[in-house]
């Protein structure tokens, strides 16, 4: 039986950098198998005891994808939506709609843009520091949802 699950964590890079934490804030709260958090962490957490504190592997295949060389593509700078100058790293959302893609500069060769649709960890193998808060069975209406409810429940009955 599916779980909800409530943990913090802290994120690292192959060397260790801490790329993300939610020390000092909220813990996530997910459902098991429902897509809220990377496949490699969902799959190596589940029936971890609340309480316990682990370290877990993902590699990049089971996290945000190898790097697709086929998501960088070079844009002619007048033709991007942004106005002012440019660097390096930018990342910008390709339009209106909040689920638009996000890409990020990866490179300005003179009047031309290279720009990287890949997600920014992808090719990167991750390691998690977690600590489960609590875990508990996942309600008949959770799992209809797909998604843990809170004290609150949720917004579309």
């Amino acid at each position: 039986m599916p779980r909800v699950v409530t943990f913090h964590y802290t994120l690292r890079d192959p060397s260790g950098r801490v790329l993300d934490s939610s020390a000092g804030g909220d813990p996530i709260t997910y459902l098991e198998g429902g897509g809220q958090i990377i496949e490699g962490l969902d799959a190596q957490l589940r029936g971890t005891a609340a309480g316990a504190k682990t370290r877990v592997q993902v590699p990049a295949a089971r996290a945000y994808g190898e790097h697709d060389p086929d998501q960088v593509h070079r844009v002619k700078r007048n033709l991007l939506p942004i106005e002012g100058e440019l660097q390096v790293g930018d990342q910008f959302q390709t339009g209106a709609d909040r689920f638009s893609p996000v890409v990020t500069i990866a490179a300005i060769e003179g009047d031309e843009v290279l720009l990287d649709g890949n997600p920014p960890l992808a090719g990167v193998d991750l390691t998690f520091d977690v600590e489960i808060v609590s875990a508990r069975e996942a309600t008949a209406e959770e799992l209809s949802h797909g998604h843990a409810h809170g004290a609150e429940g949720c917004s579309h009955e």
